[in-house]
């Protein structure tokens, strides 16, 4: 006699140990479900800023980058030091390779800001640096976003600027830690993205960080649809025909 659940000439009988399997799969993909959907809503609230950010400009003057909500736009005043400057490498701009140029901005009685003031196409060999070079010697006025350096996906991905190296200063996803060694001075917390429209500038298509929200949302509920689908198996898969019945 076949144990299980009889459905008329198959019966459902699950063994434990696929039953088990399942649910820890189940689990595991309801998880990263979750996860992705948390993503979302944290990309949204993002991007939401990102937006927002551009409405007003606000005086930097010398207060705390760590006091200014992320992505606001701001102005600032003081002296760009173009003889010490760095490059962040491995950042691409339209699927070409390039560099974007972080310059120090000198304030009187505050840190020192870095400004992105933008991508530079690679020359095609690592032994001739683009040319970032410029003439202000007066103290200026900028206007751009606060943000925080870019971070790599893979802490492999980093490279701190070579003590010994000549100006500017390559270097792969740095942390700011670095990037004061280096420059021999504390700096902000964050940097500035320069406005588009701004001088001293390269190419500057900011666009709101990391993958679009509904992406995320995507593939929150791609993952729930492999649980279901594992379910699903799980149910086909534990169900045989009933030898018993069709005998009878």
């Amino acid at each position: 006699m076949s144990r299980g659940l009889r459905l008329g000439r198959r019966v459902f009988a699950p063994s434990a140990g696929f039953t088990v399997l399942t649910l820890l799969l189940c689990a595991l993909l309801l998880r990263l479900g979750v996860w992705q959907w948390h993503k979302g809503i944290q990309r949204q609230e993002e991007w939401t800023r990102f937006a927002r950010g551009a409405d007003q400009v606000i005086a930097l003057g010398a207060r705390a980058v760590s006091a200014v909500p992320l992505f606001q736009r701001v102005s600032v005043t003081g002296r760009l030091d173009g003889a010490r400057q760095f490059l962040l490498d491995n950042r691409s701009y339209r699927g070409r390779a390039g560099y974007e140029v972080l310059t120090p901005l000198t304030r009187a009685d505050a840190a020192v800001l870095l400004i992105d003031r933008g991508w530079v196409p690679f020359t095609g060999t690592r032994a001739r640096l683009p040319d970032i070079a410029f003439e202000a010697a007066a103290p200026v006025t900028l206007s751009g976003r606060i943000a925080e350096l870019p971070s790599p996906g893979l802490a492999s991905g980093r490279s701190a600027p070579e003590a010994r190296a000549a100006w500017p200063k390559v270097t792969s996803y740095p942390s700011l830690a670095e990037l004061s060694a280096a420059l021999g001075a504390p700096l902000a917390a964050r940097i500035v993205l320069l406005d588009p429209q701004a001088r001293f500038g390269y190419v500057r298509d900011w666009q709101p960080p990391g993958m679009a929200p509904l992406r995320h949302l995507a593939y929150a509920i791609q993952w729930w649809s492999f649980a279901v689908l594992a379910l699903v198996v799980w149910a086909i898969m534990s169900t045989r025909r009933n030898h018993a019945a069709a005998s009878g």
